[in-house]
């Protein structure tokens, strides 16, 4: 059996997930053959340039066009036009990605983007490809770029997802709530007083991590500002080099400051609450690590999409600004209840396995078919 795993490199989640999904395989079926492809580099030079560099441009510099561009594209009136055109534009710009795929033709077809997994889709419905296109959607929402006729399966992550596919007319057979695939070092929970030890960070004192998102995005000097007299912090800058700067020259007591980390799994663990950007993998490894969230600077659409869904849980809360944040972690710290009851919730809906069952049904299908 041949596997290919494709995601476009706009945004660390659709990469993490593919990666979980390609080390899975490698480790854990080793006679399966399988590669893992950026399709961004099977597309020409000026569509590689906008597509890997105007995405974060876009983010960090004209959000408003952005959230114009969703608006666009996710409006029922304008979607057909606006669906048209992007597919067109796709089909144009990665013609050398059509080729690969029909040359490979693989037995799987694996994608954690839209983008590829639209081509996929669109040369197994011409019959160009017999392979079995998967798509695994990367956020709780669903973006109408996601639904491609062609695509034999939807993974998602939650029942709030799979609702929103059959209402976008896709037939619940083919859609499997399975979660968003996640890195296996998230299951694997060290005991709390070990990691604080392993840390630095005082035991059985209340903790809070911040996670700026790998744009380094959101108000993280001033919500240490606000909170470090008290609780404990965790800060991760990822990219921002001037705030990590910033924060380790103020010197804060009680307040350990990192760059891109290796262990996140070991600061979640080690604390009570996060402040994060609400991405698709982002809650993912959250819920698993039953981690109360607070959210700050949802990029519009996408993680607007996934605060509705956890909404719909009774998880998570939103903050406009660091004044809020802090009422609300010092509601918590005085008020440990609500967190268990959110904990509670967190457990009814996490799904640590789901790059475990992916394999399974893969294997399944390929039994199925004869494979």
């Amino acid at each position: 059996m041949r596997i290919i795993i494709t995601y476009a490199s706009a945004g660390a989640g659709h990469f993490k997930a593919a990666e979980a999904i390609y080390y899975y395989f490698k480790e854990q079926h080793k006679e399966i053959e399988v590669e893992i492809i950026d399709v961004v580099q099977k597309t020409n030079a000026l569509f590689r340039l906008v597509y890997t560099l105007g995405y974060s441009f876009l983010i960090n510099h004209v959000l408003f066009l952005w959230r114009l561009a969703f608006l666009l594209t996710y409006t029922r009136l304008l979607r057909k036009g606006t669906r048209a055109a992007a597919s067109f534009i796709h089909r144009l710009n990665s013609k050398a990605l059509s080729r690969f795929l029909k040359q490979e033709n693989p037995d799987f077809i694996i994608s954690t983007h839209f983008f590829p997994s639209e081509i996929a889709a669109h040369l197994k419905k011409n019959r160009r490809i017999k392979s079995s296109v998967i798509s695994v959607i990367t956020d709780f929402g669903v973006h109408p770029f996601w639904v491609s006729q062609g695509t034999d399966s939807y993974v998602v992550a939650s029942e709030y997802t799979k609702k929103i596919l059959m209402l976008e007319g896709i037939d619940e057979t083919r859609i499997r709530l399975l979660g968003i695939p996640i890195d296996p070092k998230f299951l694997h929970r060290s005991q709390r007083g070990d990691l604080c030890k392993k840390i630095g960070i005082e035991q059985g004192r209340f903790t809070v991590l911040i996670v700026s998102g790998s744009f380094g995005i959101g108000p993280v000097e001033e919500i240490v500002d606000l909170l470090y007299k008290e609780v404990q912090i965790l800060v991760v800058c990822a990219r921002n080099k001037n705030l990590f700067t910033r924060l380790k020259n103020k010197n804060y007591p009680q307040v350990l400051v990192y760059g891109f980390v290796e262990n996140m799994q070991d600061l979640m663990a080690a604390s009570d609450v996060i402040i994060t950007k609400p991405g698709g993998m982002s809650i993912s490894e959250l819920l698993v690590m039953e981690l109360v969230p607070i959210f700050i600077s949802a990029i519009p659409g996408q993680e607007t999409e996934n605060i509705k869904a956890m909404k719909e849980y009774g998880i998570g809360v939103t903050a406009r600004n660091a004044g809020e944040i802090r009422s609300i972690v010092l509601d918590y710290l005085g008020n440990p209840d609500k967190l268990n009851s959110i904990r509670e919730k967190i457990k009814e809906i996490k799904r640590p396995y789901a790059v475990q069952e992916l394999g399974n049904a893969v294997c399944a299908d390929s039994i199925r078919a004869g494979g």
